[in-house]
Parts: structure tokens; sequence; C-alpha cells
């Protein structure tokens, strides 16, 4: 496969519902047919350092950050010197992520959502969705349970589960849905493999 522009693949979905596994399984799976890929992420804890808010107290500012440093990572994987060009980039938390859980933020807080701000957040992440050839939305499965370290917001996870498909349906984003299925995740990892088995990067 050889190409100048990589293939794209974004995950996004509330938290704990397996995004950064998927793409872990997807790396392997690609690393095995010997083919050059890249991995972004952590975006959640680089915000904390800044530190900018985050979960439950996401502010405009903050999802602006993470969209803003998710694109900028996006083109820094691809632009990774290395013996070959990288040909597969997958973004941990893609564009629209950072909007969905904006709008839980202020919905969980009760607040209204700035016309404005909610407008141009849109559109900022709306101009990422081209770039990806495959989108995984993971699904929240509520008979999972979390790890006890993990000191979640029951309600705020749901919420940003119900925004990001939301968001995804009202904007006609073409994605595949992944639940907490063994077969729906295999299906998952086998669909960006064959894509980026297949497909020619022009």
């Amino acid at each position: 496969m050889t190409t100048t522009s990589p293939i794209r693949i974004g995950v996004m979905g509330a938290h704990s519902t397996g995004k950064t596994m998927l793409l872990k399984r997807i790396e392997m799976e690609l690393r095995g047919h010997a083919i050059p890929v890249a991995r972004t992420g952590k975006l959640g804890k680089r915000a904390a350092l800044v530190p900018l808010p985050k979960m439950q107290q996401h502010t405009a500012a903050s999802t602006e950050w993470v969209i803003a440093q998710g694109i900028a990572d996006e083109i820094a994987a691809a632009a990774r010197p290395g013996a070959e060009p990288v040909q597969v980039v997958l973004a941990d938390r893609a564009a629209w992520d950072a909007l969905a859980y904006f709008h839980a933020a202020h919905e969980w807080r009760q607040e209204p959502t700035p016309r404005l701000e909610r407008e141009r957040l849109r559109l900022l992440a709306s101009t990422q969705g081209p770039k990806y050839d495959l989108l995984l939305a993971t699904v929240l499965d509520h008979s999972l349970p979390v790890e006890d370290k993990h000191d979640y917001d029951a309600r705020y996870r749901a919420l940003v589960n119900r925004h990001t498909h939301t968001l995804l349906a009202e904007d006609e984003i073409p994605h595949q849905r992944v639940t907490s299925d063994p077969d729906s995740q295999t299906r998952a990892v086998e669909q960006a493999l064959q894509l980026c088995l297949n497909k020619e990067v022009l």
C-alpha cells in the first residue's frame, strides 16, 4: 500500500466504552500486516495539565482546545518521520467527541448553551469530517461495571453517550456503531483492516 496521504480512522464515544482498546486492536492488526501506523490520544489528560476544565466542567474554551489539539495531533502523526511514511492515522477522540462532551456538560449543569459558541464549535468540528475514512462510535453499556479507580458521574456519562449519537444522527455523519458485544468490536476491527488493505489513497 503506497500513499502520500494517510487513511484516517477516528473513534468517539463516552468515557470507558472501549475507545482506546478498540484502536489498540486495530493498530496491532495493521502492524501485523506491516502497515506503518500512528495513534493519537490522551487529550483529556493533557487538557487537565494546561489546566483546562474537563468532564462536567467542560467549557467552550476547553472544547476548542481539545478539537484544535486533536487536529494538530493528527497532522503531526501523519508527518511523523520514519523508515516508511505513516499510512494510517488512528485518532483517539475524533473532532466531534469534544462537542458531545461540551453539550453533555451544559445539560448536566442545567445551563443553556450559548448559540454563537455552539455554532462556532460545531463548525470547527465539522471541518474535520471529510478527513475520516472511517469513524467508529462506541455505545455505552450500562450493565458493564466501571473500574473503581474511575470516579465517574453516571448521569454525565449517559449524557455524553446520548449527545454523541444524537450529534452523529442530526448531522448525518457516516459512522459505524460499536457496542460492547465482542462480535461488534471484531467487526469494527475487521472493517478498519479491510479499509487499510484495500483502499488506495491518492
